[in-house]
């Protein structure tokens, strides 16, 4: 199901081999939802291919029609994070916001495009609402697996172990997370990088246990920071009573994002991996 959007959610190919699973409703995004609802209800399991900022057109409709109802509404969120040249409208920077604090909902973000298709296979076997969100552009070009097959929800994967600083990365932002860690080593700072995949449910289980272990810890997120992943991070670690010498969220401040490609963007709003290394120095030198 989409609203207007099959050559912009690449689903034109699919439209053709299976017309009578295609569905475009036009530009409606609630239509679509409540549509998707419907189908859910008759036992079949709907993929809700919207981008991020269109989506929160429908929050009404996610809430009442599929969350509230437990239906099982896969949303697949095309253009997640920095979008690039279309512009402020467009950058799909508040989806783990608004879509975290919904009763029944999961919410992942892959790291590239082969656990994007696990996250897909995920969604599918999942009975209740859930929603995966990915950016804008191409693949990595990371090696596939022979076989799609589900993730353990709520399960983060630690990618790097290190002592000295925790980084929590989620989505897009787990590359730049994994090149910061390498640069981070060059300068005799160990980090442990964690691909979160969930933003709910988090694996607090693990978070805490790393935060209890490792004095510095940052989140990284291409969302706003207000309610976002990072957000959810601090209540994990109140909720478990653990307090690290310092937390830094880092993701898009209070304001919109402007004009620009997805590169420059990164680097301006203190997202790509050179950020993130001076980011964890200044908060290390500052605690001496």
């Amino acid at each position: 199901v989409t609203a207007a959007m099959p050559e912009g959610t690449g689903l034109r190919a699919f439209s053709e081999v299976f017309p009578e699973r295609f569905f475009d409703v036009g530009i409606a995004e609630q239509h679509a939802v409540t549509f998707a609802a419907g189908i859910a209800v008759e036992g079949f399991r709907p993929v809700v291919a919207i981008y991020s900022t269109f989506l929160q057109r429908a929050y009404d409709q996610i809430l009442h029609d599929v969350c509230l109802e437990k239906h099982p509404v896969v949303f697949a969120i095309d253009r997640g994070g920095i979008v690039g040249e279309d512009g402020p409208t467009h950058h799909g920077l508040f989806d783990y916001s608004y879509l975290r604090n919904l009763p029944n909902m999961v919410v992942m973000a892959p790291m590239d495009e082969n656990e994007l298709r696990n996250m897909l296979m995920t969604a599918l076997e999942h009975p209740g609402p859930i929603a995966f969100r990915y950016p804008r552009g191409h693949g990595t070009g990371v090696s596939m697996d022979g076989d799609m097959h589900t993730l353990a929800i709520g399960k983060a994967e630690v990618l790097t172990t290190g002592a000295d600083v925790l980084i929590l990365a989620v989505g897009v932002t787990v590359t730049a997370a994994l090149e910061a860690g390498k640069k981070l080593q060059d300068q005799s700072i160990s980090a442990t990088v964690v691909n979160s995949r969930f933003i709910k449910p988090l694996d607090a289980e693990l978070i805490a246990q790393l935060a209890m272990e490792i004095p510095f810890v940052v989140t990284v997120e291409e969302n706003v920071l207000q309610g976002g992943f990072g957000s959810a991070v601090l209540e994990c670690l109140s909720d478990a009573h653990i307090t690290p010498n310092q937390v830094l969220r880092l993701g898009i401040s209070d304001t919109f994002v402007q004009h620009g490609s997805q590169r420059v963007l990164r680097s301006k709003h203190g997202l790509d991996a050179a950020a993130i290394v001076k980011a964890v120095r200044d908060m290390i030198e500052q605690s001496k």
